[in-house]
């Protein structure tokens, strides 16, 4: 009977072994899983941000088909035709702190009131397109 049940303990011992073996391996199973699902829930709350510079611009005219925000009603435009009518040769920084921004905007703006001939670029400084005339 001794013997009977010292085989019946080693049975008992090796199906532990099995089992130990196999919960090790689901629990690594687990944690794959668990960073999947982590990752995934990341990608999923990082996906959800509005996305910012030109990814912006793009999202937000995909679906108009317009580039950008349309166009304002020109009081800027007009302010910087008024500041280099009154100081001709001004410079683009100086345009920017008379209107109290930042110059970024003007280097956009000043060329397009170029192209619509309300002003004229010589050297570093900016001109009414009058003025252009006496040249």
């Amino acid at each position: 009977m001794a013997i009977s049940i010292d085989k019946q303990m080693d049975k008992l011992r090796a199906r532990k072994a099995e089992l130990q073996d196999e919960i090790e391996r689901i629990e690594q199973i687990e944690e794959t899983l668990q960073r999947a699902v982590e990752d995934a829930i990341r990608s999923i709350n990082s996906s959800d941000r509005a996305p910012r510079g030109p990814a912006r611009k793009r999202a937000a005219s995909a679906n108009t088909g317009q580039r950008g925000r349309p166009k304002g009603s020109g009081k800027r435009q007009a302010q910087a035709v008024k500041i280099v009518t009154a100081a001709p040769g001004i410079r683009t920084s100086e345009v920017a702190k008379k209107m109290g921004i930042g110059p970024n905007y003007l280097y956009r703006l000043l060329p397009e009131l170029a192209s619509e001939n309300l002003v004229v670029k010589r050297g570093a400084g900016w001109y009414p397109a009058s003025a252009n005339s006496n040249s």
